[in-house]
């Protein structure tokens, strides 16, 4: 019998429509956040993020796409979000990246420590650098509306 493994961790980030604060409770949402990620089998690293974005760190199963990922984990938060008061939603757009083995403790802590780091560079800026270190190919005048 053959055999297959895989090992497919995604960094994924995103903000609310319009990068509103929103997000109200933002440890709530990560619990939940985290709790839905393990019912749909992917294994969360780490979740976190500001008022205005959510930084996931993932492993996911081969057969799911981050598209996939991302549409399932926007569906569900976007439920629960609705639930806890008024809900602008998410935008379509997102960032994933994918993170080798090596790197998630790395990963991991960032997101951990999102508080501090946005003391000093915005959601707008935190994101260009992504898109820019991981090589992605993008039109800065796309990126925000």
């Amino acid at each position: 019998m053959a055999h297959t493994y895989t090992s497919i961790t995604f960094h994924i980030v995103f903000s609310t429509k319009g990068r509103v604060f929103a997000i109200s409770e933002p440890s709530k949402l990560w619990a939940y956040m985290a709790g839905v990620a393990k019912n749909i089998h992917y294994q969360p690293f780490a979740i976190g993020g500001i008022g205005n974005h959510v930084h996931t760190l993932i492993g996911v199963p081969a057969i799911v796409s981050a598209a996939e990922a991302v549409q399932k984990l926007k569906s569900n938060f976007s439920r629960w979000l609705r639930e806890q008061g008024r809900w602008p939603g998410w935008p379509e757009r997102y960032g994933a990246f994918s993170v080798s083995s090596s790197n998630i403790d790395s990963v991991r802590h960032y997101i951990q420590n999102q508080a501090e780091h946005h003391r000093r560079q915005t959601y707008e800026e935190e994101f260009l650098s992504f898109l820019n270190r991981s090589g992605a190919t993008f039109n800065e005048q796309d990126v925000f509306d």
